[in-house]
């Protein structure tokens, strides 16, 4: 009895996303069409540290980045790419915290420098 193998590819990449792991396609969907909500809780985290280190350097808490990293135990370059995750328009925060964001979009994107204009935002994260 002959045995045939019958080797099948299926091109695909693991990511994670939120400390789960996600089958990414090569266009960069999940794999079905509409794909359900994924809360990244990376991001989540994100927004929730921006918006607080923002309130306290409105409050007076603190007066510069630098104190509140003191504080934090945490670099300054970090507390500066963190919040400026708060200035983000509000429909795309709304759709990180909903788990509606882009598949392809990560904490890794929104650290990087973005566009001031909301407009300009989500063309920049491919909104």
């Amino acid at each position: 009895m002959a045995c045939e193998v019958i080797s099948i590819e299926i091109p695909m990449t693991f990511k994670k996303r939120g400390g789960r792991k996600v089958i990414m396609l090569p266009d960069g969907s999940h794999g079905h069409p509409s794909p359900a909500a994924t809360i990244d809780n990376a991001m989540v985290k994100a927004i929730a540290r921006a918006f607080r280190w923002q309130k306290l350097l409105e409050n007076g808490t603190y007066s510069c980045l630098d104190e509140i990293a003191k504080a934090e135990r945490i670099g300054p370059s970090f507390i500066s790419r963190i919040i400026r995750i708060a200035s983000l328009a509000p429909d795309i925060l709304d759709a990180i915290l909903d788990g509606r964001q882009p598949a392809h979009l990560t904490l890794k994107d929104l650290m990087c420098p973005f566009p001031v204009a909301w407009k300009d935002q989500r063309k920049f994260l491919l909104w």
